[in-house]
């Protein structure tokens, strides 16, 4: 029965594995493709963003979790369900803003970044920025305009990797004529 195990975890590893250096092939080639670090930056929130605009609704039917009431239970659910499911790591939520409209998610191990360093020529590239946009076009699907952006990253000598969030606003839905 341990053996089955074994494979599981091993098959769990090699995907992860697999997935990483898949996205680094991606990164490596946009960055061929691309004039400047900001492009390719751009680039990667804006796939980032048509993959979150599909994954939340995979995210909603796995997870069974109905809407959010507020934007901190928005934030637990973000890092305790969603980052567990696609990613296989949790990160902390912190550093919220007076207000309560902006928190920081904490990833102590980004595992898009495994195997990765950034040449002394790409020191405005923000590797997983792609992460930004899956989460910014996830939520504005769920009615949630929000700012996403990285404040810290490992790449850059940084201790842990910091995406900062901050809720801009509800987005009201447009309904056609005589639907409601």
């Amino acid at each position: 029965m341990s053996r089955q195990s074994n494979r599981t975890t091993d098959s769990k590893k090699m995907n992860s594995e697999l997935f990483t250096l898949t996205y680094g092939a991606l990164v490596t080639q946009l960055c061929k493709d691309y004039e400047n670090d900001e492009e390719v930056n751009k680039q990667l929130d804006k796939m980032g963003y048509n993959i979150g605009v599909r994954l939340i609704e995979d995210f909603l039917a796995r997870s069974s979790i109905g809407r959010c009431q507020d934007f901190r239970e928005t934030a637990d659910v973000i890092a305790k369900v969603a980052f567990k499911m696609y990613l296989g790591v949790t990160p902390s939520v912190t550093n919220w803003s007076p207000a309560g409209d902006e928190f920081s998610l904490i990833l102590e191990n980004n595992p898009l970044v495994d195997f990765v360093e950034l040449p002394d020529n790409h020191s405005t590239l923000v590797y997983s920025n792609l992460l930004c946009g899956v989460l910014r076009g996830a939520l504005e699907m769920v009615q949630m305009a929000v700012d996403v952006r990285f404040a810290q990253d490992t790449l850059r000598g940084d201790n842990v990797t910091e995406i900062r969030m901050k809720f801009i606003k509800r987005i009201e839905e447009n309904l056609p004529a005589g639907d409601e």
